[in-house]
């Protein structure tokens, strides 16, 4: 395709001669023509239209297209469109092969180490030493010495090797499949967009990536634009072109002013029909994706080499900075640049390449941090005392002399002191945390894809366990969305029922099929059902389809009436949008005059309304004070039945008086109502409880609504949002903000959190109002937590809302691509209760983690402490290296896999949520891990120092380099491993429940691991031999092991007995980066320590502090570093620049970059009313 481009690019040196010469493929345009034709704008676009096609017909004409017939949908025709024009699709960057997933997974410090430890050791093992024969090396030699010696050495290195293989592989294996689940979803995400094309005069909806060049697309309210065309026709069209060009204000575009529509732009007013003129990497969309491609490459490139490709980095750039500014633009919108000091953090921070880390990953990275250290120090001073021991025993008591000869004897005892600081350190770097929390977050979203939830960002999975708040919309996510007109006011007659066609004066019948037939999008129509006896199919915008059935109800039809009047001789459309709240149309009659059609809102409609057609279809004037009667008699008995009111009107120009069309709101006034109706819209049968498990759960549950107040109310009240005799606020949006707003018209914070405590009732909001709202309870800081909040909503006015909340839901049905954008989660089936399913989700992940913690860090503690007193005593860890890894894989990667994928429960919501500085252990936990792990010291102890007599058998301390392997110490391991399997038994409840086994054999893996590795241990104890430093055991030796590991579950019930409240001593642990670091003298480190912290952490939640008053001397220290969290919870959220551009991250900081450089109006005023130290 591309060369086909460059040979017309050669084949045609002039514009001029382009007319006459054969283009390719025998259409009159070429692919670069196209492509040039794309980069214009406005005016000059239209020039160059008119110069070279005459109009934008003729543009039809020579793709071969009629502007309203479309395409022939011939499949040879679009196949030779798509050979020629290129097909609508943007290649995906290449996902990363296996090797390199196993490359990375070896660049982990530990396994480095390890590899080190095993190749010497190996190394060693193989070179056999002349001076063994001789005394001088003193005791190194004694012991077992035969032909078991020599083979002996190499083992154990090689074993680690082996287990440090494994390591790597399921880490590799773990990321692949990740990633292939991620571009899974993408692609399902991209194969469920559809777009309404017209062809053969049909309307066909097609998958994106089918439209082809020389298409006619319909475009209306709420697209993403998915490819580049030439508008034909269009109605009141404005896009919000800020994805391109960083301007946030709408274009307005039409047939002769500015007709160039461009992919990835939204259309935010409006509708019509445009010719496609370019797709894929061609669209402008295209050209930015391949741009950043490149520059992604060139950056690796550069990393690689490190050779002077400035050059060409720079000229990449400038082009894609322009883009990626955009980029950035359209990821966050309404969101303030937070001050020039993020910009300095920035700076500093964009060396570090970074991930997606969510609050969970942030106290998991730093507790992994500081258990490493802990590790790392323990490890280094079991084999400095292991090297002096060995060194005083043999040169200084002994009184030896270093002999050349006896040199690699003596290293041989240095690599093995030195592997066993290794053992102890692999054994306390708890590497299976990232690898559960990846295979909890990566099965809760599998599951959650059954439970209607298609999660686009893997950290909303767990952010919302911890949602206290949920803003949800009405339409369609707490009611059905299925639209029915019950009520009607018409010729001075409420009609509690449909009325009798013949009940009407022909008159008014007349007008109300023509206004509700005229004045609605021509792609709103009703159906008839699919299968016998379903109700009639709605497709389109759901309240005109409720009047288009009311019109069929009234034994009369639309159709017709359109045919009649078809789209393109309306003469003019102000369409629907949520600051007018009507629609209206234009069309001319047939004395030359122009009748409107308007309809919307009806307190907002009756308004502009100066008369009325009574019962006999007459005029007759309306006063405000009629007004005011029907408002009371008519419209509030309708909405607190909760239906919503429309009211329809028209209005009649003579010829000689045509008004100024632009000015609106003298065209839409001086109205004739025809009716008022009222349509019901049930709620979902299954919403109310569904919000009485939310409340039980501790979330409040808010509406936030278009509708009026009356209706909402009486919605609320069906739901169980609003409880009579409970103390709320139910507002309008005009209310609303007159109270949060000062005299100014500021919005201030102090006046929002007098009002959002007890609001559970927006109505009658803009989108600006719903955005305000979230905004204001996230940056609330009257509650002892700060609030997590959840927003559902699926108009286009709703991504500024649903990008600034915690977690965004947009509806998979009735969404439009704008609002599914900004989404975090997809609710395929639109439904609240689908909302609450993703809490109990978000919940069990964060106490399966919890669960894994409790586990892994008992074991932690234990072989730990084992390994140092056990060398620095014995000179020798009584558990091997090969013995550490093998514990080290069972509670790793078996026990995240069992404890990670236990199924959620309905007790989940029986509890508050957490909220974001929630430790990661609490004090029950801490109180089990340390009652386990003394309980297991102590055994482990006992079997070390008095085994031996106990089970009548040769002591295993002392043994000399490579002795064989003893039963004393095959028993220790062996009985460590049993506590370990019981131990992962008791772990699986973190709030000191009794019964550990309850609900055991919902989690078939659970089972299946805990057997399993049963199973591999006896097979490791009998057979395992040398590797493992094993030798078998008897029977009565085995089921001493097993009685002590039941021992276990026995001493976790007296654990559990002994009540919390009354250890004060236990410390929580694994908090955001914590007070410790706060005391006066250490400010300065402080400051380094919190940006190192943060580097660790991704733009470090540097979460909220607890306990301040035990620091009260610090106070203003503590409350800088607040506020400063602060700023990092509202940047944390930024970095998911174009999910698609999942890999790009090195983008992400450049683009932030220009964007607070792009914002000082707003970095100025910093709205979120923090005073920044």
């Amino acid at each position: 395709m591309g060369d086909m481009a460059n040979s017309s690019i050669e084949f045609h040196p002039k514009p001029q001669q382009q007319r006459e010469a054969p283009h390719a493929g025998g259409f009159g345009c070429t692919l670069a023509e196209l492509r040039s034709l794309m980069e214009l704008r406005g005016a000059e676009a239209l020039q160059k239209v008119q110069e070279a096609y005459g109009d934008v017909s003729g543009l039809c004409r020579r793709l071969k297209t009629s502007p309203t017939e479309g395409l022939a949908d011939n499949a040879s025709d679009l196949e030779k469109r798509r050979q020629i024009y290129g097909q609508n699709f943007i290649p995906p960057k290449q996902p990363k092969t296996f090797l390199q997933l196993v490359w990375e997974a070896l660049q982990d410090v530990t396994l480095i180490i390890l590899e080190v430890a095993a190749i010497v050791s190996l190394g060693l093992s193989f070179y056999a030493p002349p001076g063994e024969e001789s005394e001088a090396c003193g005791n190194v030699s004694a012991g077992a010495e035969d032909e078991g010696e020599a083979e002996a050495g190499w083992i154990e290195g090689a074993a680690i090797l082996l287990s440090v293989v494994c390591v790597v592989l399921v880490t590799a294996f773990n990321d692949w499949s990740k990633e292939k689940q991620f571009r899974g979803l993408q692609s399902r995400i991209e194969q469920e967009q559809k777009f309404t094309v017209i062809r053969n005069g049909q309307l066909l909806q097609v998958p994106v990536a089918a439209l082809v060049v020389g298409d006619i697309a319909q475009v209306k309210y709420g697209d993403l634009l998915p490819a580049d065309g030439v508008l034909i026709q269009g109605n009141d069209l404005k896009i919000d072109e800020s994805s391109l060009t960083g301007e946030s204000d709408h274009v307005r575009k039409s047939a002769d002013k500015d007709p160039m529509l461009l992919s990835g732009t939204h259309v935010m007013e409006g509708s019509g029909r445009m010719v496609v003129t370019a797709v894929g990497v061609n669209s402008q969309t295209g050209i930015i994706f391949t741009l950043l491609g490149a520059g992604g490459e060139e950056e690796e490139k550069k990393d690689k080499k490190g050779k002077q490709q400035d050059g060409a980095m720079e000229s990449s750039q400038t082009k894609a900075k322009k883009q990626d500014g955009a980029v950035a633009m359209e990821m966050q919108p309404l969101k303030s640049a937070e001050g020039g000091e993020m910009e300095e953090r920035e700076k500093k921070k964009a060396t570090v390449p970074k991930k997606e880390k969510s609050v969970l990953q942030g106290k998991l990275t730093k507790l992994a941090v500081q258990i490493g250290k802990a590790g790392l120090v323990m490890s280094a001073i079991t084999v400095i005392i292991l090297v002096l021991y060995f060194v005083i025993e043999t040169f200084v008591v002994d009184g030896r002399v270093w002999l050349a000869e006896c040199t690699p004897v003596y290293v041989q005892y240095f690599v093995k002191f030195f592997i066993i600081g290794v053992t102890v350190l692999v054994v306390a770097v708890p590497e299976g945390l990232p690898l559960a929390v990846t295979i909890s977050l990566a099965y809760s979203v599998k599951k959650m894809m059954r439970d209607n939830n298609l999660v686009r960002h893997l950290d909303a999975c767990e952010t919302m366990g911890n949602a206290t708040a949920i803003c949800s919309d009405k339409t369609g996510t707490l009611t059905t969305n299925r639209m029915t007109v019950v009520q009607s006011y018409l010729g001075d007659t409420h009609y509690k029922e449909i009325p009798a066609p013949s009940a009407l004066t022909p008159k008014i019948l007349d007008l109300l099929v023509h206004a509700i037939s005229i004045n609605s999008a021509y792609t709103t129509k009703i159906l008839p059902p699919e299968k016998e006896g379903a109700l009639p199919r709605q497709v389109g915008n759901k309240t005109e389809c409720a009047l288009l059935g009311f019109v069929l109800d009234l034994k009369r039809d639309f159709q017709p009436v359109r045919e009649q009047i078809p789209e393109d001789k309306l003469y003019k459309v102000y369409t629907f949008n949520s600051v007018r709240k009507s629609m209206s149309t234009v069309i001319r009659t047939p004395d030359g005059g122009f009748r409107l059609f308007s309809k919307g809102a009806s307190e907002i409609l009756l308004k502009k309304c100066t008369n009325i057609l009574n019962s006999n279809g007459e005029l007759r004037s309306f006063r405000p004070r009629d007004r005011d009667d029907m408002v009371k008699k008519i419209i509030e008995p309708m909405a607190c039945d909760g239906l919503r009111t429309i009211c329809i009107a028209y209005r009649d120009f003579s010829a000689a008086q045509e008004p100024d069309w632009d000015n609106e709101n003298e065209v839409v006034g001086d109205l004739t109502c025809i009716a008022v109706v009222g349509i019901e819209d049930p709620v979902r049968p299954e919403v109310p409880e569904a919000i009485r498990k939310c409340q039980r759960a501790g979330i409040t549950v808010r509406m936030v609504t278009g509708d009026n107040i009356n209706t909402a109310r009486a919605i609320a009240a069906k739901c169980g949002i609003i409880q009579p005799g409970e103390d709320f606020l139910c507002l309008e949006g005009k209310e609303f903000n007159r109270r949060i707003r000062n005299e100014k018209g500021e919005i201030e914070q102090e006046r929002l959190d007098k009002v959002w405590p007890k609001l559970r009732v927006l109505a009658r909001s803009s989108p600006t109002d719903k955005h305000t709202l979230v905004k204001g309870i996230i940056d609330s800081t009257t509650g002892e937590q700060r609030q997590v909040v959840a927003v559902t909503g699926d108009g286009t006015n709703d991504g500024p809302a649903l990008k600034k909340a915690d977690v965004g839901f947009a509806m998979g049905i009735a969404g439009t691509d704008v609002a599914k954008e900004a989404s975090d989660i997809i609710l395929t089936d639109d439904n609240f209760t689908s909302i609450v399913k993703a809490v109990m989700w978000g919940r069990n992940v964060y106490d399966s983690i919890s669960k894994f913690l409790q586990f892994q860090l008992t074991v932690n503690v234990v072989a730990v402490i084992v390994a140092f007193t056990g060398a620095c005593i014995t000179q020798d860890s009584p558990l091997k290296a090969v013995q550490m890894l093998w514990v080290n894989l069972i509670m790793d990667t078996f026990a995240s896999l069992a404890l990670a994928t236990e199924p959620p429960t309905e007790s989940l919501l029986l509890r508050k949520p957490y909220g974001r500085d929630k430790p990661l252990i609490s004090r029950t936990m801490m109180k089990n891990i340390l009652g386990h792990a003394v309980y297991q010291l102590t055994i482990i102890f006992t079997l070390l120092f008095v085994g031996e007599l106990f089970f009548d058998i040769d002591s295993g301390r002392n043994a000399p380099l490579h002795s064989p392997p003893s039963e004393h110490y095959t028993i220790i391991f062996n009985t460590f491993v049993m506590m370990q399997l019981f131990n992962e038994v008791n772990a699986r409840k973190i709030h000191g429940e009794r019964n550990v086994f309850h609900g055991i054999f919902s989690n078939p893996i659970f089972c299946a691991i805990v057997l399993g590795t049963f199973a591999i241990q006896i097979v490791i104890v009998q057979f395992g031999g040398k590797p493992f430093s094993c030798s078998p055991l008897s029977t009565e030796q085995w089921l001493w092991c097993l009685f002590v590991g039941v021992g276990e579950l026995v001493w976790g019930q007296v654990i559990a007995t002994i009540p919390t409240s009354q250890l004060k001593c236990l410390k929580e642990a694994g908090h955001g980066p914590g007070k410790d670091e706060m005391a006066d003298e250490e400010l300065a480190e402080g400051e380094e320590e919190i940006d190192h912290a943060e580097r660790e952490l991704r733009r470090g939640q540097i979460l909220w502090f607890r306990g301040l008053n035990r620091i009260q001397t610090q106070m203003e220290v503590v409350s800088t570093f607040k506020r400063s969290g602060s700023f990092q919870g509202a940047v944390r959220r930024r970095s998911s620049v174009l999910s698609q551009l999942h890999d790009v991250t090195n983008l992400s900081t450049p683009t932030h970059l220009i964007l607070s450089a792009a914002n000082p109006a707003s970095a100025a005023g910093n709205p979120g009313g923090e005073g920044i130290p």
